[in-house]
């Protein structure tokens, strides 16, 4: 997300767009899976944008089903393809996702990756500064990604965990920890701020996805 670039351009919102498609929710589970796993490995070497790798993308789409979550919040869209991940993850459980990204060109290429996937039904995606929209969304959210600009993630989480549901999940990418690396980096605020909340019981993935429950607090 490049926010001095674009903040003029889009100030608050800039657009807010459902996702042209039939209108209609994908069709049967068996198609979904085909469609968009035919998407996914034809354009697997295509990712180069600020884009989770596969594996990652599979912890998301995996947690998402056996959460059961249905209104997952994407703060950060890139070209789409940690999006692609949930929804697909949504299409088992019924959800529908609200995804985020600052840049026009980015997001007009994840809209059309969405549309191209089978996935657009589930998913709107704004044209949006994150800094100023995450605040006002009213939630509330039972799944939420955040990748973005690293040096807002403890914002990100503060404007969003009042709005995550008891059990709930807040995941975020690229946090790093480990042996010499534990809070470190640019994301060591963000870790270090989620692992202070005694009702957010937190990991991290060896690929860096930090995976966070909120339990309810006592």
């Amino acid at each position: 997300m490049k926010r001095a670039a674009y903040a003029g351009l889009v100030a608050m919102v800039v657009g807010c767009a459902v996702i042209p498609g039939s209108g209609q929710a994908p069709g049967s589970p068996t198609d979904v899976d085909a469609r968009v796993t035919a998407f996914l490995e034809q354009h697997r070497n295509d990712w180069h944008d600020l884009n989770v790798p596969e594996s990652d993308g599979q912890v998301l789409r995996d947690l998402v089903v056996k959460g059961g979550f249905t209104r997952a919040l994407e703060i950060g869209t890139s070209t789409g393809r940690s999006g692609i991940w949930i929804a697909w993850g949504l299409s088992k459980t019924g959800g529908k996702l609200t995804t985020i990204d600052i840049d026009p060109d980015r997001h007009s290429e994840a809209v059309r990756n969405f549309q191209a996937a089978g996935l657009a039904a589930l998913i709107d995606a704004r044209l949006a500064d994150a800094h100023d929209l995450v605040p006002t969304l009213p939630g509330p959210f039972d799944f939420v990604f955040i990748d973005a600009d690293k040096d807002w993630y403890t914002n990100y989480a503060k404007a969003v965990i009042p709005k995550l549901t008891v059990g709930g999940c807040l995941t975020a990418h690229n946090v790093y920890v480990g042996p010499g690396r534990r809070g470190g980096g640019v994301t060591g605020d963000f870790y270090a701020y989620i692992t202070s909340l005694p009702f957010m019981e937190t990991t991290v993935t060896p690929g860096g996805v930090a995976i966070s429950y909120k339990r309810r607090e006592k």
